[in-house]
């Protein structure tokens, strides 16, 4: 089956590239023609391991293609997904969905042949039905007569994990609400099915919902051992340890239970606004997300106090050097949106900590979004002369340091683990003042 892939981001690059790969014949489409210039030459506009070699396999094989021609590139599609950006709109909140609406115009006046209209984005409920009656007023349908279904397929991409979770993924949710829509799904996830991934047909606007109730809920898993954490610090007890006691209870499950700075990156910040704004409009309020999204956000200013403490305090900080091991918001990623980095380093410079960062892919990124931090080459440039080493994202080039050199090469033998990927034992005994979370 041909497939168009409008949006040639994170989501619909990866997908795209997939699907290539399971042997259809994908066309990514983007407005940018720097950006699809670029791809046609090998080159990603993201950091995903193994991407740009999926793409340049399938690009070579003939499969996958670019074009900045909309009209070109859904011509004979079976399947037209969506898959811009919906970004918390200025204001108030609510999921940006301009871009999804101009592509849904678009398409209504270029489409030539019956095909499946696919939101790949994340969009808020009821999404579904504003594209579809776009397209149930537009020139493909009123004039040319073509059958046209909208469907809601949304992605559960882990950054960093992302080809491994969708060739191999925990589940795929498809809204659709006529025979069409779901017939064209399944051919689209026809090679899926014989690694008997499970399936879920449900209602378009179910699908929607689902995407953002998942997110949220492991945004709330994280914002909980989080607090725990903090609990644990008072009372004496391993975060650690409590998260792998009820970690191991089947209900509870053991991932997304790891203390840290605060969740960031491109889906948890945005979308559980988003789930906000929504259940505003419904007179839904859904206060549990609510809390947990202002308890997130005076995380990440917290850890950068607990840097300062570690430093003696406010006024000891002043005029001292930290180092930041680690900006963008998870490891395996160059996303640098809305990492908990980005407030520990305001609140380190808000105390007038001077700040010298390393990060493996994402210091291109964040160095405008940080000016007031110094990026260095690596890990030990940046230790250098530094009064505390703090390990911000756990990135695997942070997890053995040379111990002895970082000791020699920083002012004073100060470690803040943020995502607590040392030992204490072994860290205190090789001289450090060790801080982590939810542990002594």
């Amino acid at each position: 089956m041909k497939i168009a892939m409008v949006g040639s981001g994170y989501v619909g690059l990866v997908s795209g590239a997939c699907f290539a790969d399971f042997g259809h014949d994908v066309v990514c489409i983007d407005k940018d023609a720097s950006k699809i210039e670029r791809l046609r030459e090998g080159i990603m506009p993201i950091y995903e391991p193994g991407l740009d070699a999926l793409v340049d396999s399938n690009a070579r094989a003939g499969r996958l293609t670019f074009t900045t021609d909309l009209a070109e590139g859904i011509e004979g599609a079976g399947a037209i997904f969506i898959a811009v950006g919906t970004p918390s709109r200025r204001g108030d909140g609510h999921a940006d969905l301009s871009f999804v609406h101009a592509v849904a115009r678009e398409v209504g006046e270029s489409l030539v042949n019956d095909a499946v209209v696919v939101t790949k984005s994340t969009v808020p409920v009821g999404t579904g039905d504003e594209v579809e009656r776009i397209l149930l007023e537009s020139a493909a349908v009123r004039d040319r007569g073509l059958k046209v279904a909208v469907v809601s397929n949304p992605e559960f991409l882990r950054e960093g994990a992302a080809i491994g979770d969708f060739k191999r993924p925990d589940r795929i949710v498809i809204g659709a609400e006529d025979d069409f829509g779901r017939d064209v799904m399944r051919e689209v996830y026809r090679p899926l099915f014989l690694n008997e991934s499970p399936i879920l047909f449900v209602g378009r606007r179910t699908s929607e919902l689902i995407k953002y109730a998942a997110n949220a809920f492991l945004a709330t898993k994280i914002t909980f051992i989080n607090e725990i954490a903090d609990l644990c610090e008072k009372v004496g007890a391993n975060v650690q340890d409590v998260a792998r006691g009820i970690g191991m209870d089947n209900r509870i499950g053991s991932k997304f239970l790891h203390a840290g700075p605060g969740y960031g990156g491109s889906c948890f910040p945005k979308d559980t606004l988003a789930l906000l704004k929504t259940a505003e409009d419904y007179d839904s309020p859904t206060r549990i997300v609510e809390a947990v999204v202002k308890v997130n956000d005076s995380r990440k200013r917290a850890m950068g106090r607990k840097v300062v403490d570690a430093l003696g305090g406010l006024d000891a900080a002043r005029g001292k050097r930290v180092a930041m091991l680690g900006l963008t918001f998870k490891p395996n990623t160059d996303d640098m949106r809305d990492s908990p980095a980005i407030a520990v380093a305001q609140t380190l410079a808000d105390a007038g900590v001077e700040i010298a960062a390393y990060d493996p892919e994402g210091m291109e990124i964040a160095a405008p979004l940080m000016p007031e931090v110094e990026m260095k080459d690596d890990p030990y440039a940046a230790i250098e002369g530094a009064d505390a080493v703090v390990i911000v994202t756990e990135w695997d080039v942070f997890r053995a340091l040379d111990l002895k050199r970082v000791k020699q090469l920083a002012k004073s033998p100060v470690l803040v683990d943020l995502r607590n990927i040392y030992t204490p034992a072994d860290v205190r005994e090789a001289g450090f003042h060790y801080t982590s979370v939810g542990r002594e």
